[in-house]
């Protein structure tokens, strides 16, 4: 026992003292810097190298809820497109993760999560959530997993994970919801006591993803309830995670 309460002394504390201050290394894609003045060719070439189409062009614009952060865009736009290492991109209203030419980082999270002095007396110090892969691939959900790990640690904030929806205070979906899925995941946001909140992970939760076209989904339940919460990526990393959590729950 002595020995075991040395190692841990030695050990110290692993987690990543500041999550707010934390940052991903360059090579990571998070938000899109975007601008379409540097573009001379044909817009219909970005447009069409995108597999799930998150691209338009009016303004050029990325819907970041479709986006699956495969970079093909930036290859071939010439610099009209640049994924920075920005993680905070999660947002409380769908139509925000629709990022336009000249829409900079700053503006973009300034308005991207608005915290409400109800849901931070109801969550701000105690968040249960239960987490339902509705059809995904496990990138989502091995990232999910990783929140509770030393390194970030979400549960020094009172949000964890928990193994029945009767404990949980609100849902995290991923995965495309496939028609297999679909009555369970109903059944685990029924069994949530209201009130509740709902948060989509993912592309593939908030748009089908690269799945966005198969017959063997069934999305109808999301487009029924409201989702309090869009935490895009392909996957996202735990940090983008906790952060809009943190956000959401008014935690500073």
């Amino acid at each position: 026992m002595l020995d075991l309460l040395r190692l841990r002394l030695k050990h110290g504390s692993q987690a990543i003292p500041d999550i707010r201050k934390a940052a991903l290394m360059e090579t990571h894609r998070g938000f899109p810097s975007i601008d379409e003045s540097k573009y001379t060719g044909d817009w219909q070439k970005i447009i069409d190298v995108c597999p799930t189409g998150a691209i338009t062009k009016n303004t050029l614009s990325i819907d970041l809820g479709k986006c699956i952060f495969c970079g093909e865009c930036e290859s071939v736009s010439e610099g009209a497109i640049k994924f920075t290492n920005a993680h905070k991109i999660s947002c409380s209203d769908r139509n925000h993760l629709i990022v336009s030419s000249g829409t900079e980082f700053d503006e973009y999270q300034e308005k991207a999560i608005e915290a409400t002095r109800e849901i931070h007396r109801m969550f701000g110090h105690s968040l249960k959530l239960r987490q339902v892969s509705a059809g995904g691939c496990n990138g989502c959900e091995t990232e999910l997993n990783a929140c509770g790990n030393v390194n970030f640690d979400m549960g020094r904030f009172g949000i964890d994970f928990v193994a029945s929806p009767r404990h949980a205070d609100g849902i995290v979906i991923t995965g495309p919801v496939t028609k297999n899925m679909a009555p369970a995941l109903l059944d685990a946001y029924r069994s949530i006591g209201d009130p509740k909140v709902v948060i989509a992970v993912g592309a593939c939760a908030i748009s089908g993803g690269v799945f966005a076209d198969s017959a063997q989904l069934n999305r109808s339940f999301l487009g029924e309830i409201k989702i309090d919460l869009f935490v895009p990526g392909c996957p996202p990393h735990p940090l983008t995670f906790i952060n809009a959590l943190l956000d959401f729950i008014g935690r500073t």
